[in-house]
C-alpha cells in the first residue's frame, strides 16, 4: 500500500497501523534517526549494522511507509527515507491532548481548592 493509499484507509485502521509501527523499538530508532532529516537506504543499513541486516531494515521501512509514518523517494538506484509525523500528530491530537487538557484541568481545580 503507498502512502497516498494509507492515507485514504479508514481511520481507524490507519491508526492501527501506526501503533503497529510504533510498537517495535527497532522502527521508532529508525524514525528518530530520521528526525535529523532524511537517509538513504544504505545509509540506515550501516547505522544500524551489526543489530540489523540489510533484509531486516527494509522490512521495518516498509511497515513505517504501510503506516504513512516514512515516504520514499527514488532519485536513480538511491531510496531517501523521510519521515512524515502527520500521523504521529494523529495520534497526539486524538490520544493524548484530550487527556493531557484534562489532566490539566484537574491539577488546576487542586490548585484552586488548596488555595481556598
Amino acid at each position: 500500500m503507498s502512502t497516498v493509499d494509507s492515507q485514504r484507509a479508514d481511520p481507524e485502521d490507519q491508526a492501527d497501523l501506526v501503533f503497529k509501527a510504533l510498537a517495535d523499538r527497532r522502527r521508532r530508532r529508525i524514525l528518530d534517526v530520521l528526525k535529523a532529516g532524511p537517509q538513504t537506504t544504505g545509509e540506515l543499513c550501516a547505522r544500524f549494522e551489526g543489530d540489523l541486516d540489510r533484509c531486516t531494515v527494509m522490512q521495518h521501512l516498509g511497515v513505517l511507509e504501510k503506516a504513512g509514518l516514512l515516504i520514499a523517494a527514488r532519485d536513480g538506484r538511491v531510496r531517501w527515507n523521510h519521515l512524515d509525523v502527520a500521523p504521529i500528530q494523529d495520534v497526539h491530537a486524538r490520544w493524548i491532548a484530550p487527556y493531557a487538557a484534562e489532566a490539566a484541568g484537574l491539577l488546576h481545580r487542586l490548585k484552586s481548592d488548596l488555595e481556598a
